[in-house]
Order: C-alpha cells, then sequence, then structure tokens
C-alpha cells in the first residue's frame, strides 16, 4: 500500500515514498523518450509498409503504402538477412554465458581482500571505456593494427588458433569433444569477453557485497566449505543480478558496432538507400532480440532467488 490514513489524512508510507522516488529517477528517461523517441519510432513503423523515397521538394520522405512487401522480401527473398541473423544468434549463445561465468568470476576475485584491490578494479572497468563506440572505431579502422594482424597472421607458420595445437593434443569423439571445442572457441574470443564483462562485473561486485557476511560466518560455524558456501549462499544471492546481466550482455551484443545484421542494415539504408526494406530488417532484427530476452527471462526467473 502506498497510502494510509492518519489523522485524517492520506500520507505516503515506506513503500509509496520509494515508489515516487523511482518514477522521479526514471521521469527524465520518459520524458527524453516521448519528446525524441516515439515520433521516430512511428515513422519508422510506418516505413516498414511503405516504399520510401527522398523528396527533394519537401525536403524530406516522400512513402508509398505497399503493404507487407518489405517484410516478404526480408523473410523470404533476401538470401543474407536470416543467414546472418541465425549466425548472430549462435554466437550470441556461445558468447553470453561466457561472459556471464566470467564476470561472475572476476568479482568473486575482486571482492576479496588483498593489497591495491581498488588499483585492480579500475583496471577491469577499462574495458566499458575502451568498449565504447569511439574506442572501437579507433580499433576497427587502425590501419597500424590491421597492419599488425595480417603480419601475425602471415608468421604463424602453423595457421592454427592460439588453442590449435592443445586442440589436436586433446582431440577426441562424442559429447566430450563439442565440449571441447566450446572451450576452446571461448579461449579463442578471451579478448572479445574481457571487453564486453566491464559492467557485468560491477554490477556483480555490488551484489557480492550486499550479503552480509554473518550469512557466512554462521554456514562456517556450521561446518560448510567455501565451495558449499558458493552454492548455497553467494549464487542465491546474486541469482537476480545474473538474470539483468544476461539482459544487458543479449542487448550489448546485438548492438555491437562488429554485428554483421547491423552492417547489412547500415549498408542498405545508407549506401544502398533502400529506406523501407533497411526498416523493415531493423524492426525484424528488434522483434528477435525481444523474443530472444523474453525465452531468457522466463528461463532464468524460474531459478532466481530474491532475498528478502
Amino acid at each position: 500500500m502506498y497510502f494510509i490514513k492518519k489523522q485524517g489524512k492520506l500520507t505516503l508510507t515506506l513503500e509509496g515514498r520509494n515508489a515516487v522516488a523511482g518514477y522521479l529517477f526514471i521521469l527524465p528517461f520518459v520524458i527524453g523518450f516521448i519528446a525524441f523517441m516515439l515520433f521516430p519510432l512511428l515513422e519508422s513503423l510506418q516505413m516498414v509498409f511503405s516504399n520510401v523515397s527522398i523528396d527533394i521538394v519537401k525536403h524530406g520522405f516522400s512513402m508509398r503504402f505497399i503493404g507487407l512487401d518489405n517484410l516478404k522480401r526480408v523473410l523470404a527473398i533476401d538470401p543474407e538477412f536470416n543467414r546472418l541473423l541465425t549466425e548472430e544468434i549462435l554466437r550470441m549463445g556461445l558468447i553470453v554465458p561466457a561472459i556471464i561465468i566470467f564476470s561472475l568470476f572476476i568479482a568473486l576475485i575482486l571482492n576479496q581482500e588483498f593489497k591495491a584491490r581498488g588499483f585492480v578494479r579500475a583496471v577491469f572497468f577499462l574495458p566499458v571505456i575502451l568498449s565504447s563506440g569511439v574506442m572501437i572505431g579507433l580499433e576497427t579502422n587502425n590501419s597500424l593494427l590491421s597492419s599488425m594482424a595480417e603480419i601475425i597472421k602471415e608468421g604463424n607458420l602453423m595457421k592454427t588458433s592460439i588453442t590449435g595445437v592443445l586442440e589436436k593434443i586433446l582431440a577426441t569423439e562424442g559429447a566430450t569433444a563439442d565440449f571441447m571445442k566450446y572451450i576452446f572457441r571461448i579461449v579463442n574470443q578471451i579478448y572479445d569477453i574481457a571487453m564486453a564483462s566491464g559492467i557485468q562485473i560491477i554490477i556483480f561486485l555490488s551484489a557480492l557485497q550486499t550479503i552480509p557476511p554473518s550469512m557466512f560466518e554462521a554456514a562456517r560455524i556450521e561446518g560448510a566449505t567455501s565451495w558449499e558456501c558458493f552454492w548455497k549462499i553467494t549464487f542465491p544471492m546474486v541469482s537476480s543480478l545474473i538474470l539483468v546481466n544476461v539482459v544487458y550482455s543479449v542487448v550489448d551484443y546485438f548492438i555491437r558496432t562488429d554485428n554483421r545484421v547491423m552492417e547489412k542494415i547500415s549498408l542498405t539504408m545508407v549506401r544502398l538507400m533502400e529506406f523501407g526494406f533497411s526498416t523493415a530488417m531493423a524492426w525484424v532484427y528488434f522483434l528477435a532480440v525481444i523474443v530472444i530476452i523474453g525465452i531468457a527471462m522466463t528461463l532464468i526467473s524460474r531459478k532466481v532467488y530474491y532475498y528478502e
């Protein structure tokens, strides 16, 4: 209840005051969304069902309604979109679990008491800065880095990845082989995983610091080991933020600048100037991401533990 009657007057309860504070925090976003994003969003939805061309006279877009033609082209005619979308979803399924595990592992380490802990935490926050749009652009378009990568690739006489030799040595058959291939693929992409884990580490670290130390003390008195403390106390207490990090990681992955679906949409819109077709691809992509997030939230929320 947000209100209670006190001396004949309605007064906000603690829950009501917290709710008001929450609404005040999200109010700038709501105002910004209505003022700057709602109209472009509705206009882009209109473009999905239209043939869009640039009107030089009116200095804007000219739209002619064509029904579902753009969506049919995206889903049934275009030879690349469905393939690229499927590949990116599979790649996301590989990267996101690795990001969550890596972030939780690093957060557990950074939560320990050791010298220069603040400096080490700052180092692990650097990927948040380095993975910003500007830095990614410099890294991607830097001719020096590109030439260095080509030299390293040419100098690699074995033509293998960093785990190629180990992969050959540990090659097996059956389910174990598939698991080892997954591990090797993760190790080969450890740079991308570390670059994408900054925010998740901070979220996990904040969750770990809210766990009362008395819970661990009571568990140790009862004879629990560190392994048991992790699975019985730490993991359940941070499980709600695992859901938050999964949603964030999925969204962050699908808006990355090196995402091939995003590249195709941008190329179609900017170079080919097929605004209706590119907008249809963007909306299909958006709906696919929403479905994936919904599935992830449904599956994970069943196991989430909320501490009160």
